[in-house]
């Protein structure tokens, strides 16, 4: 193990111990035992086949996102556009879905996820325009393009886009929609849990791949590293960060696989909403590994439905309290998010 793997897994390993210390202090807080919490919690998830299931529904959009977040930290940058990237490209997935009826399934449903992909990408361009041209902060810009994400599709809703009387859209047609994983594991049954998970590991697999394997995804962690000496050596250090956050943005709108056509079956406002910041927490535990990622996006799925599991005892906020801690703890040892968030990778870089 090199040293930067063995102060990665040191990173996590302590972000977690902190975690379990918050969480036992705050089950405490509220007069209950933290074992007898902790007990609930995992029967409430990993404990029955429907909790199992949930987990895998709400790990799905969190690993799609986490994908993208740590596609955009290898080039020194950091997405928090998620949330409008993930909403655009539902919207755009539920609008294509409901007018390819008369295609097979097999056709349909890559095509959709053709959709979203170019959605959630076409929806980063504006920030990675900005990023590689003029050296604003992606930070800033993704922010801004979450909030004119809401605007718009609150706007397109009150033109005439949602179903009469509903914040929502049309139903996508049955061949486009990914099936229940229940469908063939029986102890899913009345999960939510779909294929799409299949798809966000796929995704996260193919994004490992790529960084490893191809030129434009080893150059883009060598600009993440150095852009400096990237420019100096004739790297297009500019169209590799641009290519980033576009890349980042079309990972993102995948996650609509697990929202809209492995669930809903249609767009309505709010689906999908806080996938795109967790999927800052699954970056940063992830460690940029494919098992890595997986495993964090499970993790925190694990969170999300737990909190529902022991709501009776301890708010399920609790959970959001210990997302956030983990995320504080990991990045404060993360070498990769100090880089982005002074914005290293393209401020004064010409090339």
């Amino acid at each position: 193990m090199t040293a930067r793997s063995r102060q990665g897994a040191l990173a996590v390993a302590s972000a977690l111990a902190v975690a379990w210390i918050v969480f036992a202090l705050m089950v405490w807080l509220f007069g209950e035992s933290p074992l007898v919490v902790g007990r609930l919690l995992f029967e409430g998830t990993w404990g029955t086949g429907y909790g199992a299931g949930q987990v895998l529904f709400k790990a799905t959009p969190l690993l799609c996102t986490g994908v993208a977040v740590d596609l955009a930290l290898r080039a020194g940058l950091f997405n928090i556009g998620g949330e409008g990237q993930l909403a655009v490209a539902s919207l755009a997935v539920a609008l294509v879905g409901a007018r390819v009826g008369g295609l097979p399934s097999w056709a349909a449903v890559p095509l959709l996820l053709l959709v979203g992909a170019v959605a959630g990408g076409a929806w980063a361009a504006p920030p990675a325009l900005l990023r590689a041209r003029f050296g604003a902060h992606e930070v800033i810009s993704t922010i801004m393009m979450n909030r004119v994400a809401d605007a718009l599709i609150g706007a397109a809703f009150g033109a005439g886009l949602a179903v009469a009387g509903s914040v929502r859209t049309e139903q996508v047609a049955e061949s486009a929609r990914i099936g229940r994983l229940d469908l063939v594991a029986h102890a899913f049954a009345g999960s939510a849990a779909s294929f799409a998970f299949l798809v966000a590991v796929a995704l996260a697999v193919a994004a490992r791949w790529f960084m490893r394997h191809t030129r434009v995804g080893r150059e883009v962690a060598l600009v993440g590293q150095n852009a400096e000496a990237c420019a100096a050596v004739h790297i297009p250090v500019r169209s590799r960060l641009a290519f980033a956050l576009v890349a980042s943005g079309a990972a993102a709108g995948l996650a609509s696989a697990g929202t809209v056509l492995g669930y809903k079956g249609y767009y309505e406002i709010g689906l999908g909403a806080g996938a795109g910041f967790g999927g800052i927490a699954v970056a940063l535990l992830g460690r940029s590994s494919a098992v890595g990622l997986v495993l964090a996006a499970l993790f925190f799925g694990t969170l999300q439905q737990g909190g529902l599991a022991i709501n009776a005892h301890v708010p399920r906020e609790a959970m959001d309290v210990l997302q956030g801690v983990m995320i504080l703890a990991v990045s404060l040892g993360d070498a990769g998010v100090r880089r982005a968030l002074a914005g290293r990778s393209a401020v004064g870089v010409t090339a």
